[in-house]
């Protein structure tokens, strides 16, 4: 008997440690997800499964006009568009202009419209046309700089940046643009002044923020409550951190990855480490944080390249991959008709539009992003879960559930024939494939061929 009592004390050690271990783990996982930054924002519901949508004017129509650009938007509803970011239309500087018809972001006026696009009167009714049909509008504002003509310059010179010899300077190389100084509060008066006469005289739904990342993070957050006195608004960084989800931003742009998903359909990187980037970014901002996903937009196109100079035979499935991992997916004015071309920034160089070739492959995955809670934006959405491949360098699996509701997704992000299998068996069921209608059942241990660049959304209910 005697020797039976160590025994037992030792079990009964074992019992406890196992008991302790079991607590601590859910305290810590839960500890590492409260560390996580928090946001203040609420997002408009009607964002919840919302994509966006970037508007160039000068360069959509051969006319170059709202009016002209009016004409499309049936046909953006019908493509289940529901947010319309039109770039600058705000009159552009003349002074030190670049080009022929100069930078939309070198603005001249914050109040008045560029007379090449139209009157207010033409954009306000492409605002109430856009509400009559369900879609909202928002402007694309510059707060880091103005043009050298506009009127600020000379009423309020202190609102700029100057040198030591006392002359006011431009940012960067932007030879074409003055600075403004955020230490004068004088100045942030004055734009949120400027900003607020857009919501009510026009009614838009909010604004895209030019060059977010080189204004203090306090403007922003100010300017969030001073806009959202005058109506609920929605706010997009061009920035990138998350320390912009905190108060002043709904979304910003998701750099990170697109630059990786070009690097991925170069070649020079590959699906590992996107799966690092993707746990990285959802360690360091807040849960309900809308990230922008994009294979294309103005300053992409213009001086990097089209998504098919960029991203080749992929450039399609790199979309899907926008529409189906946590975020908002962008899509920028003609790539709904496969345009390949660079369009000139400081000239007019018309979208060639074609046959709108592409515009069935988007509206359907603008369709699918609507239809199937998993892959709604921010908490109202599922998370993503990795699925383990035989091809985890080239293969990109994962699901992501809400709700009762399953989407299933594998991407083949290489130019090569793909047979893979899949580990585990939470990816395990009968589904519905949503590009080909066809159904399939997937057991543990499941086997897959994918061709180059192949992509299959499986949906399971």
């Amino acid at each position: 008997m005697d020797d039976i009592f160590p025994l037992l004390h030792v079990i009964l050690i074992l019992v406890a440690l196992i008991a302790i271990i079991s607590c601590t783990v859910p305290k810590k996982e839960a500890a590492v997800k409260k560390n996580r930054p928090q946001s203040s924002v609420v997002h408009p519901e009607w964002s919840r499964n919302a994509n966006i949508y970037e508007v160039n004017v000068r360069q959509y129509t051969p006319e170059g006009t709202f009016k002209a650009f009016q004409e499309h938007l049936p046909r953006l509803k019908q493509m289940g568009v529901d947010i319309l970011w039109f770039m600058p239309i705000t009159p552009i500087g003349e002074k030190n202009r670049k080009g022929g018809l100069g930078s939309y972001y070198a603005v001249k006026d914050y109040k008045g419209i560029n007379p090449e696009f139209g009157t207010l009167e033409d954009f306000k009714s492409i605002v109430q046309q856009a509400h009559q049909s369900g879609m909202k509008v928002i402007l694309d504002w510059v707060a880091n700089h103005t043009a050298w003509d506009n009127p600020w310059i000379t009423e309020h010179p202190d609102w700029y940046v100057k040198d030591s010899t006392g002359a006011i300077v431009s940012p960067y190389d932007w030879s074409d643009a003055a600075q403004l100084d955020f230490k004068n509060k004088e100045m942030w008066a004055g734009m949120f002044d400027a900003m607020k006469y857009w919501l009510t005289e026009t009614e838009v739904d909010g604004f895209r923020c030019d060059v977010a990342w080189n204004v203090p993070i306090e403007f922003w957050d100010s300017a969030r409550v001073e806009l959202d006195k005058v109506k609920p608004v929605f706010m997009l960084a061009e920035a990138e951190g998350p320390k912009y989800h905190t108060k002043a931003f709904d979304m910003s742009y998701s750099w990170e990855v697109h630059h990786l998903l070009n690097a991925i359909a170069q070649g020079k990187k590959n699906v590992r480490a996107l799966d690092s980037l993707l746990v990285k970014q959802d360690t360091l901002y807040p849960t309900d944080a809308y990230r922008m996903l994009f294979t294309s937009n103005h300053d992409e196109n213009s001086w990097k390249g089209t998504e098919f100079e960029r991203m080749g035979e992929g450039s399609v499935c790199m979309a899907v991959l926008t529409a189906t991992l946590p975020g908002m997916p962008l899509i920028y004015s003609g790539q709904e008709s496969a345009f390949n071309q660079r369009l000139r920034f400081f000239e007019k160089d018309t979208i060639e539009w074609n046959d709108y070739r592409l515009a069935p492959f988007y509206t359907g995955l603008l369709t699918l992003k609507h239809s199937y809670q998993p892959l709604w934006n921010g908490s109202w959405g599922g998370e993503m879960k990795r699925v383990s491949t035989s091809a985890d360098t080239s293969v990109m699996a994962f699901i992501r559930e809400k709700e009762g509701e399953r989407i299933f997704v594998i991407t083949n992000l290489s130019n090569q024939v793909k047979e893979v299998k899949l580990h585990g068996d939470v990816f395990t069921g009968s589904y519905k494939e949503y590009f080909t209608g066809e159904g399939s059942s997937f057991e543990k241990g499941a086997a897959v061929r994918l061709k180059p660049w192949e992509y299959k959304v499986f949906i399971k209910k």
